[in-house]
């Protein structure tokens, strides 16, 4: 199951927030068909935030065709983000493990490791389009 964290300083809303987090899991085959997301109560419980945010979030899944509630039941997913190039996922993390053992090394804080990865990210898609 899926465990929830929102991240204040991310200047994302924390709907949006948990929305994100399942589309990833999803991708990463961390979730899959079938799984059920954890209830309202448990994530409420667990983060100190409004139900309404989280039913926003869980309706715009359902909306995505990603999840379905089920009345008195819960919510379950229902389709995946997961592709074929899964497999490639194991030797890109430890590849990437490595990176921030070396960026940690190098006296980068998370903030600074972050900000390097993103801006290098967003840097390669645009050469990508042009």
């Amino acid at each position: 199951m899926i465990e929830f964290h929102l991240d204040d300083r991310s200047g994302v809303s924390p709907y949006l927030q948990l929305v994100r987090q399942v589309r990833q899991a999803l991708r990463l085959g961390l979730l899959r068909e079938g799984d059920q997301l954890p209830t309202v109560k448990e994530v409420v419980a667990g983060l100190a935030i409004n139900p309404n945010t989280v039913l926003k979030a869980y309706r715009e899944l359902e909306h995505e065709g990603l999840v379905a509630a089920r009345p008195g039941v819960g919510t379950f997913v229902t389709a995946t983000l997961a592709d074929a190039s899964l497999a490639a996922h194991g030797p890109l993390r430890q590849e990437l493990r490595r990176w921030l053992a070396k960026a940690r090394r190098a006296g980068l804080d998370d903030e600074s490791i972050e900000a390097l990865f993103m801006t290098t990210f967003r840097t390669a898609a645009q050469e990508e389009i042009a």
